[in-house]
């Protein structure tokens, strides 16, 4: 599960708390004797519906969302959402709806989603697989097949993914991998190793760097950011930044944002910022931060910080000028609805309105909720999605 760590099982209620994908997978075993009723409804398969939300635009740009749902782990419950900006509609369930045929549907746990060129790539991290779709039609293509792939984002007609490899219960598992996919024939044509439990990805000036976590050893977590060269395809730097690395994003400066998150212990989760013109960090911004979108000089983050000690989740929207490279005061929420939201957990920014999408997870094992805020953070709509919502792809 592409964010599984947040799972915990406390034998009294849901802790929002980072584990492994495999112990999240235990956990949620466990939940299930105890918890029959909420895990039966989790394989209820997601309808497929439409909802006016707004009046579309015809000459939108971009001219839609998708939305990826994860689903639980083990219960095949992936799902794909769009939202159309031409027309207002929200389509639930799209997948399914355009790819009735497609036996056991989108697949086990949607991990990442990106648009490149004419096709939908989704990272189906438990199913092993890359789903490919066509971008006019949304029906599928082929897939690529990858043990326990993670993320993926695009160069220059490649997809790298990155995949974790091993299973947590083998500490002698190999390091993870970066995988390139040739855009055109849709097959494998070179790997990399890399750092263990590989995350998200970027490319900046040419580079591509990946996060490596070490998700399945705590408190042995990796640290470092691996920098491939896409030409020869080989590991040129290794950048060390903090430790259980995720989120990768271009600041469109120069720059990536690398979030990591800590050790729900003594180490909290924090943001850094690597200067990709000497491969060095630039900044330690000291701010939680498990999630974020950069847009304008504006990076907008999400912080759902678990600690041990202190028994709690402290949750926070938190903007960063990435111009300036300071922290911006207050929250990009502004009128209360934060306190509707149980668990935030995706966040993406329409480049033309704006606006701010925020997704709730909930209890991750209800459909989650889609929430819109105005420029200003204001509540504009809200609408129902499928399980664990968490990953953004804009079509153009």
């Amino acid at each position: 599960m592409k964010r599984s760590r947040f799972l915990a099982w406390n034998f009294r209620t849901w802790v929002p708390e980072r584990v492994t994908p495999g112990l999240a997978c235990m956990m949620m075993a466990t939940a299930c004797l105890v918890l029959a009723p909420a895990c039966r409804k989790s394989i209820t398969p997601t309808p497929e519906t439409s909802t006016a939300l707004f009046t579309g635009n015809p000459q939108a740009s971009p001219k839609g969302l998708y939305l990826l749902n994860e689903g639980n782990m083990n219960a095949n419950k992936a799902s794909l959402d769009y939202l159309d900006y031409t027309t207002g509609m929200y389509d639930l369930n799209l997948y399914n709806l355009v790819n009735p045929a497609v036996t056991g549907g989108l697949g086990d746990v949607g991990n990442d989603i990106g648009v490149y060129g004419s096709k939908v790539y989704i990272v189906v991290n438990n199913s092993n697989k890359v789903e490919v779709l066509d971008l006019a039609t949304n029906k599928h293509l082929a897939q690529v097949d990858i043990v326990n792939c993670r993320n993926v984002t695009f160069y220059n007609g490649k997809a790298y993914v990155s995949a974790y490899l091993g299973q947590i219960d083998n500490p002698n598992d190999p390091n993870g991998m970066v995988a390139e996919i040739d855009t055109a024939a849709l097959s494998i044509t070179r790997t990399v190793t890399v750092g263990r439990q590989p995350e998200q990805l970027a490319v900046v000036n040419g580079k591509l760097y990946v996060a490596n976590s070490g998700d399945y050893s705590p408190p042995d977590y990796e640290r470092t950011v691996s920098v491939i060269d896409p030409g020869s395809f080989t590991v040129i730097d290794t950048i060390s930044v903090g430790i259980n690395l995720d989120c990768v994003v271009p600041d469109g400066q120069g720059n990536i944002y690398v979030t990591s998150r800590g050790d729900n212990y003594s180490i909290p989760a924090d943001l850094y910022v690597i200067d990709c013109s000497a491969d060095t960090v630039k900044k330690d911004y000291h701010l939680p931060a498990t999630n974020l979108w950069i847009d304008g000089g504006k990076a907008y983050v999400l912080s759902t910080d678990f600690n041990y000690h202190m028994g709690k989740t402290t949750i926070s929207y938190a903007m960063v000028d990435v111009r300036a490279d300071t922290i911006v005061p207050g929250s990009f929420i502004t009128d209360g609805t934060d306190k509707n939201i149980v668990l935030p957990y995706g966040i993406s920014v329409n480049p033309a309105t704006k606006e701010i999408l925020v997704t709730d997870a909930k209890d991750y094992v209800s459909p989650g909720t889609l929430y819109c805020f105005s420029p200003a953070g204001k509540k504009e709509w809200s609408t129902t999605t499928g399980d664990i919502p968490g990953h953004f792809a804009f079509r153009y």
